[in-house]
């Protein structure tokens, strides 16, 4: 399944800036909760708040949860790719990995739902069947990863590379918290047929089903004593930028295809230096700027609308007829 042909596209690019902005601000909020609740325990919170707000809106809505077991498990997969395993293994890396080196690598979602794309074209092409899932990449798209990658390196700074090859185990984790996203922005296409609502809500009560048992075994919670700042935070983080966030990534998801809503990892990079900017203060070196042209370029690459195929009456005359044969 690929996206689906846009009739006006500047709303879903302003959906990505804004999924950016959560997503973005998401790294704030999660080091102000990290300062009085334990990792397992903030992303079960998380979850499970993102779970009860997205309950609400359906209900609001009345749309209902599908009840088929198919569905179900398909959104069980999703939670562990997008939720429950992606963030418990990027927040044990992250123990290890200076900021701005996992910042980097948990950039390349692009990347890898480029070479994911490519290794299943390749493979459908290998078995005489049509390749399925759209994200092989184009020529543009391929320079528009690589242009992103290099403005989030320069955004985040070209320091953070001399860092790669230390703490290797905790770096493979980064990365393979990215590699999980891309994976989760492929196989979230197998929900289309559930609304962006539905979906995000599922998820989200798969993720709470998954964490709440590990975060009791694990973390205690009942003898913790967090602080307000660190409630607001988690608070914060399960309403926006899970609960909204995921309505918003799922709709992109059938709208911008996978390479084009996990380009957001790209703009993420950009939030974090603009919200410093804004809040603490702080003063970009030109190098900085620069990369937020170059990540905007690549980002608008992979996400420029494709020209529609030219009409071909005897084409499509040939395929009536096998069609029909």
């Amino acid at each position: 399944m690929t996206s689906q042909p846009l009739q006006s596209p500047a709303p879903e690019y302003a959906l990505l800036a804004l999924l950016a902005a959560f997503w973005g601000s998401s790294y704030l909020l999660i080091k102000l909760a990290l300062a009085t609740i334990p990792p397992v325990t903030l992303i079960a919170i998380r979850v499970t708040i993102a779970s009860l707000f997205l309950l609400a809106i359906m209900r609001l809505r009345s749309e209902r949860l599908p009840r088929g077991a198919r569905d179900w498990r398909l959104l069980f997969v999703q939670s562990l790719l997008n939720s429950s395993l992606a963030w418990l293994v990027l927040a044990w890396g992250q123990q290890y990995v200076p900021s701005g080196t996992a910042g980097v690598l948990n950039s390349t979602s692009p990347l890898f739902v480029l070479l994911i794309g490519m290794v299943m074209a390749l493979w459908s092409r290998l078995r005489g069947t049509a390749a399925g899932s759209g994200s092989a990449g184009t020529p543009r798209k391929t320079i528009g990863v690589a242009l992103g990658l290099v403005g989030v390196v320069l955004v985040i700074g070209v320091d953070a590379l001399r860092g790669i090859g230390q703490q290797t185990l905790a770096q493979v984790a980064v990365l393979f918290g990215a590699f999980l996203y891309a994976c989760a922005a492929l196989s979230g296409k197998r929900l289309a047929h559930l609304s962006s609502l539905t979906t995000a809500c599922g998820t989200m009560l798969c993720a709470a089903a998954t964490l709440l048992p590990l975060s009791l075994a694990v973390d205690h919670p009942w003898a913790l004593v967090p602080s307000a700042t660190s409630l607001v935070a988690a608070v914060t983080l399960g309403i926006l930028c899970t609960g909204v966030a995921l309505i918003i990534y799922f709709r992109l998801i059938k709208t911008l295809g996978a390479m084009g809503v996990a380009s957001q990892s790209y703009l993420r990079a950009g939030v974090s230096v603009l919200l410093g900017f804004l809040i603490l203060g702080e003063q970009p070196p030109p190098s900085v700027l620069i990369g937020l042209v170059i990540t905007i370029t690549g980002v608008a690459l992979i996400n420029w609308p494709a020209r529609p195929a030219p009409y071909d009456d005897r084409t499509t005359t040939a395929k009536t007829e096998r069609a029909t044969s």
